[in-house]
């Protein structure tokens, strides 16, 4: 699909950043492990508890809906009530980000049928 591009993708990133979310700016664009070479995915770590996870588009052809995907963890990550508030706040932003990223999606791929 081409909106899973780097540049496209981190043309959405940085459009999204533009909109304000406090935590918008521990986003990147990196490449993705697949055929494709220039095909690329959204990554971060989380600031309250040390989880990395990735947002990438559905693997079913004609859709656009995006998917967060947590990295496993190896320890248990206890945290007390101002980190998971500060973690809410980062769930929050991803799940914006999700639908941010299938609206553009959804543009893009009405755009170019």
């Amino acid at each position: 699909m081409p909106f899973r591009t780097i540049a496209t993708l981190q043309s959405w990133v940085d459009d999204f950043r533009a909109l304000g979310y406090d935590d918008a700016e521990i986003l990147r664009v990196i490449p993705q492990d697949d055929d494709d070479s220039d095909a690329g995915l959204i990554a971060a770590r989380l600031r309250s508890v040390s989880t990395t996870f990735y947002v990438a588009p559905g693997t079913e052809t004609d859709s656009a809906g995006w998917a967060v995907t947590f990295e496993p963890r190896e320890n248990a990550a206890p945290l007390g009530s101002a980190r998971v508030l500060a973690l809410s706040g980062e769930l929050a932003m991803l799940s914006a980000l999700c639908t941010f990223l299938q609206a553009r999606a959804e543009a893009f791929v009405d755009l170019h049928s």
